[in-house]
């Protein structure tokens, strides 16, 4: 017996269909709407997409699953193409010394930073890890996420590592969405490496990378291309490595300076350069050349205290294919790819409709799943979202709540939001 609900009297319905590529400079703004909108799911696919009226003639309702979406937008899942999810304790103490002008390097010999992080994450039991990393997958799916990318990074040693990525496959098992793991061991230098980056580097290229690979933890490989992290000689050594084992390639990149890490996410293949907050123009233009996606995440520079904000607009206007995510991290908290959205709109000058393709037919392409996911076509996977506004220019507008009303992951219906009823 097939699996069916048919949803209907979408006041917009956001289907993005268009080509079958991520999409660039004023494809970004084509969202391919439908009014008074109706989209059948079955046996976990997209089965038809049209107006109500056609889609109600052509397909016999009687005894199926019906959704009415008056009044309401109904669009793809988000996909989340870069967060930490998974690590353990956290660094709201941090926010008053960010308020008191301290650097991050000061923040770091106060006890703070990513060092604070791997400490925690180092001593938690496999059990705490994986209890604190589910709330936070909970609440992203609430907002709407479908799709998210989880990487390894705070760690840093084999162990940790391993058993991060261990643990977001266990995620990946238990909850109802789709989780893409990568292997970022070269994060920074650990403590027990301190002043000596290249041997770290051997080490994660010649010990972790081949391991990660023979045990499949991993699909991806990320490094942290950055003044202060790791060279692109450094950088370019741990990507190779992963590049032979199978690994497909990432690149955290110049987001406090140009750092060559634009240029090196095209000269390896990667399939995303992240942060890109001061590319050089030629690391753009190769970016471009080379169809790397650029994921953008303006809640890393909001929870910095930071106004140098990834130029959204230039990025697209010179033909990079943009996408957005949260960078959920213990420095930028954020579960909601919604108010990723707004930041996009009121601090990258994107347009809501820009924002809302980079949130999900481009944060596919990031994770190499634009063919199967990121849009409402028929055969891709029913990732599907109800939001509780008359517009997706909404979206972006009413930031700062959950305007998700319903949230189907392969056809299936896994969170609603709860009517309120008074006393």
């Amino acid at each position: 017996m097939t699996d069916q609900t048919i949803i209907v009297h979408a006041s917009e319905l956001v289907t993005l269909k268009g080509p079958k590529r991520s999409r660039t400079k004023s494809e970004m703004s084509d969202l391919s709407i439908i009014k008074d909108g109706a989209i059948v799911l079955e046996d976990g696919a997209i089965a038809d997409v049209g107006r109500t009226q056609s889609i109600l003639k052509e397909h016999d309702a009687t005894g199926i699953e019906r959704v009415d979406a008056s009044g309401k937008v109904v669009m793809p899942g988000f996909v989340d193409p870069h967060t930490h999810l998974v690590y353990a304790g956290s660094r709201e103490f941090e926010i008053e010394l960010k308020i008191k002008g301290k650097s991050y390097m000061e923040i770091l010999a106060e006890g703070g930073g990513i060092l604070r992080t791997v400490r925690d994450t180092r001593a938690a039991s496999s059990q705490e890890l994986y209890q604190q990393s589910a709330r936070r997958l909970e609440s992203m799916i609430a907002h709407g996420s479908t799709t998210m990318e989880a990487k390894s990074g705070y760690g840093l040693d084999l162990e940790t590592e391993v058993r991060i990525l261990e643990t977001v496959a266990k995620l990946g098992e238990d909850y109802p969405a789709d989780l893409v793991p990568t292997f970022m061991g070269a994060h920074a230098t650990p403590p027990e490496f301190e002043g000596r980056p290249g041997d770290y580097v051997d080490f994660v290229a010649d010990k972790v990378v081949p391991l990660v690979s023979a045990r499949k933890l991993a699909q991806f490989c990320d490094v942290f291309c950055e003044k202060g992290a790791f060279t692109p000689d450094q950088s370019r050594r741990v990507l190779l490595a992963a590049k032979e084992h199978g690994m497909q390639l990432k690149v955290h990149a110049d987001e406090f300076a140009s750092s060559g890490g634009a240029e090196l996410a095209a000269e390896v293949g990667a399939v995303s350069a992240d942060h890109l907050a001061k590319p050089s123009d030629d690391g753009i233009m190769a970016m471009a050349r080379k169809d790397v996606v650029g994921v953008l995440l303006p809640g890393t520079p909001f929870s910095s205290l930071s106004m140098e904000y990834a130029d959204g607009r230039r990025l697209i206007d010179l033909g990079v294919p943009v996408a957005l995510a949260t960078d959920l991290n213990p420095n930028c908290w954020n579960e909601s790819m919604q108010f990723v959205i707004s930041l996009a709109c009121y601090r990258m000058r994107m347009t809501p409709a820009e924002a809302i393709t980079a949130a999900t037919i481009n944060a596919a392409a990031a994770l190499g799943m634009d063919k199967r996911i990121g849009s409402l076509e028929r055969g891709k996977r029913a990732d599907v979202l109800v939001m509780d506004v008359p517009s997706h220019a909404h979206i972006p507008y009413r930031f700062g709540t959950n305007l998700c009303s319903a949230v189907f992951k392969d056809g299936k219906k896994i969170w609603e939001k709860q009517p309120f009823r008074p006393a």
